[in-house]
């Protein structure tokens, strides 16, 4: 006679309806599987292509009903022969959605030692977004110490960790931020200078010297791209992370041709299903500096997994200040 199928909570998307489909049910916990980690999850990061998930428009999207969640910390509970976790490790893990669950399992290539320096919080805070600033500042933007960075979204969780990367990496950050409170934020985060979104353009050229910036960072696209392009210096990039303001825009391709500038893709995710090593690299390159505190995620709110909708609805709504984590201890 077979053992009973363990049960665990799960947020669930259960209609492609945005976050009001999201509902908490019991399902059963991932089998043992031998070649992945299952983890017992202590907290798990909401991103926002967690959001786009739950409306059907992500460019993964799993047959319903699934839980969205990218990016969990918490307590291996078994692991594969031969692997480099054993049970009782602390670990932060990527996944393609799953973690708004107590147990999730997840392949040995997306995972990766949490030191105790690091709480679960803000372990799974900074899977997504901090790796993803990294990709974006480093890989794809080739940032090198004293170049310019424009941030916008700056007060949001991929936003402020993209001044954090950028700071790290020695350039000079100027944020994007529409409140006061938002422009607090940014400058906590390492921020040199903090603009507003309306004439933007105008403070960069003034904070420039009309040189304009190296780097612009672009998690939302909408009415901002054409101006974020007329503030690439020379030989400038404009790198497209997303588009929260629901909006894609398009590119006079004539403005590259005459400031020898260029608009960069960035999809962190992809990248790494594609090359699964580049996880682990990212996260051994960037961790003293996560033990340091020098990258620290801004988590100014968490929520109890039965109010995981509400975390997704403060995306949506654009009212989210920081890194919102959902807390399953």
């Amino acid at each position: 006679m077979s053992a009973p199928t363990r049960t665990m909570r799960a947020a669930l998307v259960t209609a492609y309806e945005g976050p009001a489909a999201l509902v908490v049910r019991e399902v059963g916990e991932p089998e043992h599987d031998a070649d992945a980690v299952r983890i017992s999850v202590h907290a798990a990061g909401i991103t926002f292509p967690d959001l786009l998930a739950t409306r059907g428009l992500y460019q993964v999207k799993p047959p319903l009903p699934f839980a969205p969640g990218l990016e969990v910390a918490g307590i291996v509970l078994d692991a594969p022969d031969g692997s480099a976790f054993a049970p009782g490790d602390r670990v932060a893990a990527f996944l393609t959605f799953g973690g708004l669950a107590e147990v999730v399992s997840v392949d040995p290539a997306h995972v990766v030692p949490l030191p105790d320096e690091v709480g679960f919080v803000d372990g799974a805070a900074l899977v997504v977004n901090h790796l993803t600033a990294h990709f974006a500042l480093t890989k794809r933007g080739e940032l090198r110490p004293g170049q310019t960075v424009l941030v916008h979204g700056a007060a949001g969780g991929l936003g402020t960790a993209s001044v954090q990367v950028a700071r790290a990496c020695g350039a000079e950050v100027i944020a994007v931020a529409s409140s006061d409170v938002k422009a607090r934020l940014a400058r906590d985060c390492g921020a040199h200078e903090v603009v507003s979104p309306g004439g933007f353009l105008d403070a960069v050229r003034r904070l420039t010297g009309g040189r304009g910036v190296d780097i612009v960072v672009d998690p939302v696209g909408g009415d901002r791209v054409t101006d974020s392009l007329r503030a690439l210096a020379p030989e400038g990039r404009l790198l497209v992370l997303g588009f929260a303001s629901g909006e894609i825009a398009s590119v006079r391709t004539n403005r590259l041709l005459l400031g020898n500038s260029g608009v960069l893709g960035v999809a962190w995710a992809e990248y790494v299903r594609l090359r699964p090593a580049y996880f682990a690299e990212q996260w051994a390159d960037l961790l003293p500096r996560i033990v340091s505190g020098q990258l620290q995620p801004m988590v100014r709110t968490t929520y109890p997994l039965a109010e995981a909708a509400d975390a997704l609805r403060a995306i949506e709504t654009r009212t989210a200040i920081g890194k919102l984590v959902i807390d399953l201890t």
